[in-house]
């Protein structure tokens, strides 16, 4: 039998997962009535998840009333079991986020939504985690704490104000490099963490993860570098 994963593992696996999620499953409730809903999550630098939501949804007027909700998203199944998808369930509290940064990161991952994020109906809340529920594939089920799913704050300070300065250097210096990364020509870098960074061209946006979480942006030239030689 094959070695469990580490809790070291297991709780990068879950990350990445969350990070890379174009679509999740939105859990909110009314007077004791669950509500499930298709949404567009996007992850910020500390991976609270970031929803623009119109204000006629349902799903918005019931965050408005109680902001309690879970987020599930997935991977693609091992074969033709369905339950050996990999998911994690978020729980958390959605609150407005007014940071225009923030709308701007989300559009960053939804590109095809540029022209009606700005449509005077759609809001952006901000989900913090509080817990989370981590499947790695069948039989395979662990809890996860928030301060599991939320990275070094010191770390994402300090790749978020280097995240400019990044992005500026390898679009306009290294397109051959992010070529190689992501096996064809014409991609550009869009955002960048602590966890991996997103690659965009046209609307279609391609996740790439680090190998470990990083510090700052020496440990974010050092993942580019090494997967430009792979």
């Amino acid at each position: 039998m094959a070695n469990s994963p580490d809790r070291q593992t297991i709780v990068w696996n879950a990350r990445c997962l969350l990070r890379s999620a174009r679509s999740a499953t939105l859990a909110t409730a009314e007077d004791g009535q669950p509500y499930a809903a298709l949404v567009t999550p996007a992850p910020a630098p500390d991976l609270s998840l970031l929803m623009l939501l119109s204000g006629l949804s349902t799903h918005t007027k019931h965050l408005t009333l109680d902001g309690c909700c879970a987020l599930m998203v997935m991977g693609d199944p091992d074969g033709a079991n369905p339950q050996t998808a990999p998911r994690l369930t978020v729980t958390g509290l959605a609150e407005p986020e007014p940071d225009p940064a923030m709308k701007a990161r989300w559009v960053a991952r939804h590109p095809y939504a540029a022209f009606y994020a700005d449509l005077g109906d759609f809001r952006l809340l901000r989900v913090r985690p509080t817990g989370g529920h981590f499947i790695g594939g069948f039989a395979s089920a662990h809890r996860l704490t928030a301060a599991e799913l939320t990275p070094d704050p010191d770390a994402v300070g300090a790749v978020l104000a280097a995240e400019e300065s990044i992005l500026t250097h390898v679009n306009a210096d290294h397109a051959d490099a992010l070529a190689r990364i992501a096996g064809s020509p014409g991609w550009r870098m869009a955002a960048v963490d602590v966890d991996g960074c997103d690659l965009v061209r046209e609307d279609v946006v391609h996740r790439v993860a680090w190998s470990a979480p990083v510090a700052d942006a020496g440990g974010v030239r050092n993942e580019l570098v090494r997967l430009a030689r792979v």
